[in-house]
């Protein structure tokens, strides 16, 4: 009989968990029982738990195998009654949001810390997903933040570790651990959502198609989809071994740290298609032959031609973006006689609109794209949609957006982050933007004057709650708008992220580059918020 261990503990005071879950470096949570502390704060916070099932895996980034074996035995102090587990302690963020709702069970614990870079030196993170499948709600990671902060004793068992190199069911004291195979059953949901037979004959007339696995998650998953099922060829399935280090890349699919692909995608005889998804699985890069599609447009395209798949013919309830992401979904929706729903950044504010099906397809402008099969944005979803589209079209990417802009107009679009600022600095361009906006409406920018300022709230539609303070909104004359807000994703430091955009009609000006199109509003939001002065940074880290 293995016995339940009590061990007493200092609480902290830095766990409160951010849109995707509690983030910190690898060295944090390595501290002793820091990650203890959270996992048990969460399951106080779960009274329900006795005898439940658990789905349990991550991205594989370093120490994803240490917080598995400890999350085990603790659940099974804990009460629960079984842990279904990726082989290998292997789940992509969406797969796991699809077994949780496939097996019908409790909820699940996901390790990853999505797009920050791993290895010792880097980061890892921890969140809980409910019974739908899609992240907790603030009312939960509220409830788990001041539940840490007076915690006084953690239980776990002492127990051995559990082998998860096999499938196969075992058990670990009075509790059942599963050990499943971590691609099939997402795949399986795969082909009842897109038209394989349609895209294989694709590939192999000739279509050129190049994923780069970033040596995340979805590696084994490209395998079995586009290589197994789909035809792929393997020299074109790049980075698809993961590691817990990301090779020493960056996970994050985007003109940065995918730029290998952008370069081969604009050359003479580059792919049709290339395409990336991050650390755990749940973003995505799409970039055509000649034709880089940001997550913006990305979004409204697959909204305007989600019928043309077979999971989606029936249309769309409605469609969902995150208040970051530009307006250019909403122009779809508005000539097809949709509703689109506006919500702050973080998906768990999807799921009430889709456990309600007022939405089918949502999106966030972090090139983050899903619908109604998980509540979780899907990175291989999205390139799967783009596939289909593109096999049953039989055009090029490059033709159908700028079909696509002639019909709706065109969304010139971009985000500038300034990463690892002073937190200070960054509080204090925030707030004195946001004690300047009575006075902000009717003073003259660089990019024209400005109309209307706010701080954006979200009041649901669903349960009534509201979300205050996501982010600072400039309207100007004419269409444009700045976002203003501080991410909860990083780890060190703080990161101010800035939005642009600006709208041209489908009889305007729409073969423009983007930075030409942008630069006026990239100036004013320089000089309106004084970047400069309080970030110390005349230039942003990443622009995409």
């Amino acid at each position: 009989m293995l016995s339940v261990i009590t061990v007493p503990v200092q609480p902290f005071d830095d766990q409160k968990p951010g849109t995707s879950g509690l983030r910190k470096s690898v060295k944090q949570f390595a501290e002793p029982h820091y990650l203890e502390t959270f996992v048990q704060a969460l399951f106080d916070c779960l009274p329900d738990r006795l005898g439940q099932t658990l789905v349990l895996g991550g991205d594989g980034r370093f120490h994803n195998d240490v917080a598995i074996q400890t999350i085990l035995k603790m659940a099974a102090a804990n009460g629960f009654g079984r842990v279904i587990v990726g082989q290998g302690g292997i789940l992509s963020t969406p797969a796991a949001s699809h077994l949780i709702r496939l097996n019908g069970v409790f909820g699940g614990i996901i390790l990853s810390a999505s797009h920050n870079p791993g290895g010792p030196d880097g980061d890892f993170g921890i969140k809980f997903n409910g019974a739908n499948g899609g992240p907790a709600t603030e009312t939960v990671t509220d409830a788990v933040f001041e539940r840490s902060k007076v915690l006084s004793h953690y239980v776990t068992l002492d127990a051995g570790d559990v082998d998860l190199s096999a499938k196969g069911v075992g058990q670990l004291g009075d509790m059942a651990v599963e050990i499943v195979d971590p691609v099939t059953d997402y795949a399986d949901l795969m082909e009842t959502l897109f038209d394989f037979t349609a895209i294989a004959e694709m590939i192999r007339g000739g279509f050129r198609f190049r994923f780069d696995g970033m040596h995340a998650v979805t590696g084994p998953y490209a395998r079995e989809v586009f290589g197994k099922r789909l035809g792929v060829p393997s020299a074109e399935l790049l980075n698809c071994d993961p590691l817990p280090d990301f090779g020493g890349g960056h996970p994050d699919p985007n003109l940065v740290h995918a730029k290998h692909l952008f370069d081969a995608a604009m050359g003479p005889d580059g792919p049709d298609l290339c395409a990336a998804s991050d650390g755990d699985g749940d973003r995505n890069l799409i970039i055509g032959k000649q034709c880089f599609v940001s997550p913006s447009d990305s979004l409204a395209l697959i909204a305007a031609n989600a019928h043309l798949a077979p999971g989606y013919t029936a249309g769309l309830a409605g469609v969902g973006r995150s208040m970051p992401t530009s307006g250019a979904v909403d122009r779809v929706a508005a000539a097809k006689g949709l509703t689109a729903h506006e919500t702050p950044t973080g998906w768990k504010f999807f799921g009430n609109l889709l456990d309600a099906g007022v939405i089918t397809l949502c999106g966030e402008e972090s090139a983050g794209t899903g619908s109604s099969h998980v509540r979780e944005k899907d990175g291989l979803w999205a390139i799967l949609m783009w596939l289909n589209i593109l096999a049953v079209r039989q055009e090029p990417v490059q033709a159908i957006m700028v079909d696509h802009w002639l019909t709706y107009g065109r969304t010139y679009y971009a985000r500038h982050d300034y990463e690892g600022v002073a937190k200070d600095g960054a509080e204090a361009l925030m707030a004195v933007l946001e004690s300047r906006l009575d006075t902000l409406p009717g003073m003259g920018s660089e990019a024209g004057v400005i109309e209307r300022a706010d701080v954006f709230s979200y009041h649901d539609p669903i349960d009534g709650s509201v979300s205050n303070n996501q982010g600072i909104r400039l309207f100007f004359e004419g269409g444009a708008r700045l976002v203003f807000r501080l991410s909860g994703t990083g780890t060190v430091g703080a990161t101010v992220r800035v939005y642009l955009e600006t709208y041209e009609t489908p009889g305007g000006a729409l073969d423009r580059s983007v930075n030409e199109a942008l630069q006026d509003l990239a100036a004013a939001a320089g000089s309106i918020a004084g970047i400069s002065h309080h970030l110390g940074r005349s230039t942003p880290d990443v622009v995409t």
